[in-house]
């Protein structure tokens, strides 16, 4: 897959949740090498966030090779349902539900209509909403309840990789020690020289709950980087929230494969 289509697939993904930023978060914890892989994971799982319904300004900057953009636009989003961005205008949207994922670009007159097929071959493993919505929420894209993991020495995270890794792909989780979000998720397949790292280098407390405020996504194919950084702003919780989605009629479909 060429590097082009692996930018799209990920521009695709940029929308996801925060909540109202009242308070940047910071961590001086030490790493305690008494905690065991299954005592992280209890306590990660404990930082789950609950909502119902969010609403932010999202800011997001692009870089692929010498090539930067960037933008700020309203991001919507019901839990477990529907992930919703807008940019200034309704230029253009993006819609992704549990079985599909929806954009249109009014400047350039296409659009997109498709489900996770994509993504799934792009990454060598199933994706869903569930997966895309928990990079954003910084929460792990597998249940890490569902295997087995063990921890690798690390000064500044604790490290979590399977105690079996994957055939098609290696994965690593680094949890805050302090507040016991994620720091990273990281996801490489060596044969195919591909890696997806997703680094949450701020976090902010809303209503005693911990949510990203800043996200930085690396896509590594070959010797071709994409970086995308997301900053969440001016964010609300569990308010009345519209999707309203309808691809103009003349458009031109987009054909990633």
């Amino acid at each position: 897959m060429r590097v082009y289509k692996l930018s799209a697939l990920i521009l695709l993904l940029v929308l996801s949740a925060s909540c109202r930023s009242t308070k940047t978060l910071t961590s001086t914890a030490e790493i305690d090498d008494s905690m065991t892989a299954k005592q992280i994971i209890r306590e990660n799982a404990k930082q789950d966030v609950q909502f119902k319904t969010l609403q932010a300004k999202l800011r997001i900057d692009y870089t692929e090779g010498d090539k930067s953009n960037g933008t700020t636009v309203n991001l919507r989003m019901e839990k477990d349902k529907v992930i919703w961005m807008s940019a200034p205008l309704a230029v253009a949207r993006v819609m992704i539900t549990q079985d599909s994922v929806k954009f249109y670009d009014k400047l350039n007159n296409q659009y997109f209509d498709g489900d996770f097929t994509l993504l799934t071959r792009l990454l060598g493993t199933d994706i869903d909403f569930k997966k895309i919505q928990n990079i954003f929420l910084g929460e792990p894209i597998f249940n890490l309840k569902d295997d087995t993991y063990v921890t690798v020495p690390n000064e500044e995270s604790y490290v979590l990789k399977p105690k079996d890794q994957r055939a098609l792909f290696e994965l690593f989780f680094l949890v805050n020690p302090g507040f016991f979000k994620l720091d990273s998720q990281q996801l490489y397949q060596p044969n195919e020289k591909r890696m997806l790292q997703i680094d949450y280098n701020k976090y902010q407390e809303v209503s005693k709950q911990i949510f990203p405020e800043n996200i930085r996504i690396i896509a590594l194919e070959n010797n071709d980087e994409i970086i995308i950084d997301l900053d969440f702003k001016a964010i609300s919780l569990n308010g009345e929230v519209r999707f309203p989605f309808n691809i103009p009629s003349g458009f031109k479909e987009i054909e990633l494969e």
